[in-house]
């Protein structure tokens, strides 16, 4: 800790509006019936505490002449953030020493450096905040006293005002302080109050930072049912399941713009989303094997914000690095393999920055593929509800205790917008589970997957199976196209009779299956973890 008396309270770089709500106040007990007083007893009442204030004021002062002074100065004090003794100062006496200790901290690698810091109690603590990370971070103590948002490289002086006992701080963007964001004050000397200086209303506070109810609970938005979500997902636009069609040429030229935006769930009920493009997922991309896909990345977001493509090999460094709000990178990559590969943010947190919507697909396809009649593509994710339109619970993230689940962004949208199809039509449904931490047993009620294709290898083509995947009758291809993931050379109508009914995969993993339906109905899509599926893992396929 670097201590000394540099009052300078100047914010050497611009950060971010938005500043934590200071903690509600509690309010008394209402009057019972009969309790009403009169106009005249209330007056009466109102002077007679009014005399006894002013007495054990003046009683006060003349046993400790310093609590003229404190009373005097517990205002603001200089040009930077202030606070005072903190909350619980009415309760707690604390003498002023006049001395101050200035401390600088740190942001660095998703820690605070030093994450402890010693003063007396008495003394006043001035906190020089310094972010040394490459995404923005800030700062607030859990007596109110708080720093606003800095981009890399910023600083700000902050005053937190006189210690009376132990704090807390932390950062109260979204995620960062379950990874380790956290710092704690401890008051030395004489008359140190554990807690006093407001560690007791912790989760108060952590509720009123930035990006609140990513923390605490208590505050989250209630869970609706399953059907109120369906009758808020009829009222809105599907996301689009149709694999978009292959654009001509093999140079891919893209723009994924970040932006945030409010997505209400059900009637009062919302949760702010962090999106590619506006939306989440983001858009799908579709190639093939051998194409390059240059991609600009544009950060119109908050806060920092990067992407990842599973879809090619590049050293990360440059083009995976988190870039800060008004800042764009190039990320250039060439699809070498077939898959269904996932897209996202890398910014740490992680599991935050995923939950809160930042993936999408980039479906590469194996060389050969047949055409059929109908191509979709579902993408699996978990919601994590924080407080009314704020971002997703970074403790229920943590706790892998999701609240809602989602095929392609929104929890039973496919049941009020079913995916279509007729009767004998081939169907082919690419699969990506986007997590970021719960498994997918995919299937489809009512059918029989004759076609198996996962993670680069067909474990069932064309209804024949095996450890290859290889069929033994006339035109399933070679077996050298099946160990290369590639579809079979040739498009006879032959079938076996081997079958799957469940693609499984873990977050990050993708695939496709293929089969026909024979006979109108209304087919389930679902996880068949099947908590899964009634949170909303679920859609369903109309067969006419």
């Amino acid at each position: 800790m670097n201590a000394s008396h540099d009052d300078n309270d100047n914010t050497d770089a611009p950060s971010a509006p938005n500043q934590p709500r200071k903690p509600s106040r509690p309010h008394g007990p209402r009057a019972l019936p009969g309790e009403l007083a009169s106009p005249a007893q209330h007056m009466g009442g109102l002077v007679a505490g009014a005399i006894a204030v002013v007495c054990l004021t003046v009683a006060a002062i003349l046993i400790r002449p310093s609590l003229a002074a404190d009373l005097s100065t517990s205002g603001n004090i200089g040009a930077t953030t202030t606070a005072s003794a903190g909350p619980s100062s009415a309760t707690t006496q604390v003498t002023p020493t006049g001395k101050t200790v200035t401390a600088t901290i740190r942001a660095k690698d998703m820690t605070y450096v030093p994450n402890v810091i010693q003063v007396h109690v008495g003394d006043r603590l001035r906190v020089v905040f310094v972010n040394d990370d490459t995404q923005s971070h800030d700062l607030v103590f859990s007596n109110g006293a708080s720093a606003p948002t800095l981009a890399p490289g910023a600083r700000h002086n902050l005053d937190v005002g006189i210690v009376a006992g132990d704090m807390q701080g932390w950062c109260s963007l979204a995620g960062h302080r379950e990874m380790g964001m956290s710092l704690s004050v401890k008051a030395t000397g004489n008359g140190a109050a554990d807690g006093a200086n407001g560690a007791g209303s912790d989760a108060g506070t952590s509720a009123t930072g930035n990006n609140s109810g990513s923390n605490a609970t208590a505050a989250d938005a209630p869970i609706p049912s399953a059907a109120a979500l369906k009758q808020q997902a009829k009222a809105e636009q599907p996301y689009p399941a149709e694999l978009p069609a292959l654009e001509p040429g093999t140079v891919h030229n893209v723009t994924l713009t970040v932006t945030e935006h409010t997505q209400q769930l059900a009637s009062g009920v919302t949760r702010q989303i962090w999106t590619y493009n506006g939306s989440t997922p983001g858009p799908v991309l579709h190639g093939r094997v051998g194409d390059t896909f240059n991609v600009t990345l544009v950060n119109k977001g908050s806060m920092g914000h990067s992407i990842d493509f599973h879809a090619g090999t590049v050293a990360p460094d440059q083009p995976m690095r988190t870039i800060a709000p008004g800042q764009s990178l190039r990320y250039s990559f060439a699809a070498a393999r077939a898959g269904v590969w996932m897209y996202h943010c890398s910014t740490a947190p992680m599991s935050n920055h995923i939950a809160n919507g930042m993936f999408g697909a980039v479906v590469i396809e194996p060389k050969n593929l047949p055409p059929v009649d109908h191509s979709y593509v579902l993408i699996q994710s978990e919601l994590y509800l924080g407080a009314n339109g704020k971002p997703a619970d970074a403790t229920k993230i943590a706790n892998r205790t999701p609240d809602l689940m989602a095929f392609n962004g929104r929890p039973f949208q496919y049941d009020a917008h079913p995916l279509q199809a007729s009767a004998g039509q081939r169907i082919r449904i690419w699969a990506l589970d986007a997590g970021p931490n719960e498994s997918w047993a995919f299937h489809v009620v009512g059918t029989q997957f004759d076609t198996v294709w996962t993670e680069g290898a067909y474990s069932i083509r064309n209804g024949f199976g095996g450890s290859s995947g290889a069929g033994t009758g006339s035109g399933q291809g070679s077996e050298s196209d099946t160990n290369s993931g590639q579809a079979p050379s040739t498009t006879s109508s032959e079938s076996g009779t081997s079958g799957a009914q469940e693609l499984p995969l873990l977050p990050a993993q993708g695939g496709f299956v293929e089969f026909t339906p024979t006979e109108p109905g209304h087919y389930s899509i679902v996880n068949h973890e099947m908590s899964l599926a009634e949170k909303g893992a679920h859609g369903t396929l109309d067969v006419s």
